[in-house]
């Protein structure tokens, strides 16, 4: 039986972009298939006791972005730790990849790209253009897909995903589910792999 990873992620989310490359490959290493679920983080982090990052104690916000800085070099990755666009809404970046999923087509590289384009090239992810851009760069047929993105069910199942990561007891973004276990944080991606090759 082929192991599933319940992804729960926002596209504006740093630690989701470092993780991204890394979980695809460690998916792809175990033949495991990955279930996307874009999610509001905020009903997740209301539920389970995090705070927004502007109402966090100064302490932690400076300590997030020593944590970014180790990870991104950690990762082979290039960040941008004070992102001109950020935050910013991910609505419609995050509704994209469910449009995507939906007209059964990978949303992985959008994705990625949509992460990058704010934690590396300073784009605003919630500018329609720069969604197209990610969109035609994967070879998507972009007005169709963020036709689809504005679409009562696409919202529906955003919804969906939210209410499903609440009962769930989701702490953040990124969350990886496997088997009913969840690896919160994309520091726990080594031990979602040791997971996988005990399925």
């Amino acid at each position: 039986m082929t192991a599933k990873i319940d992804y729960y992620f926002t596209c504006i989310s740093p630690f989701t972009f470092l993780g991204h490359e890394l979980l695809i490959k460690t998916a792809a290493a175990a033949g495991a298939q990955i279930n996307f679920l874009p999610t509001r983080l905020g009903p997740v982090f209301a539920n389970s006791g995090a705070k927004p990052l502007g109402e966090r104690p100064q302490a932690r916000q400076a300590y997030r972005l020593v944590e970014l800085k180790r990870w991104a070099k950690k990762r082979g990755l290039a960040l941008n730790l004070q992102p001109k666009f950020f935050p910013s809404d991910p609505a419609l970046a995050d509704s994209c990849v469910i449009a995507l999923l939906a007209a059964r087509q990978n949303p992985a590289e959008f994705a990625g790209r949509v992460m990058a384009a704010c934690w590396v090239d300073d784009k605003n992810i919630a500018d329609s253009q720069v969604i197209r851009a990610a969109l035609e760069a994967c070879g998507f047929d972009a007005d169709a897909i963020l036709a689809a993105a504005g679409a009562d069910a696409t919202a529906a199942t955003y919804d969906q995903n939210t209410e499903q990561a609440v009962a769930l007891g989701i702490l953040g973004a990124p969350s990886y589910v496997l088997n009913g276990e969840q690896f919160w944080g994309q520091d726990r991606l080594e031990l979602l792999a040791e997971a996988l090759a005990q399925v």
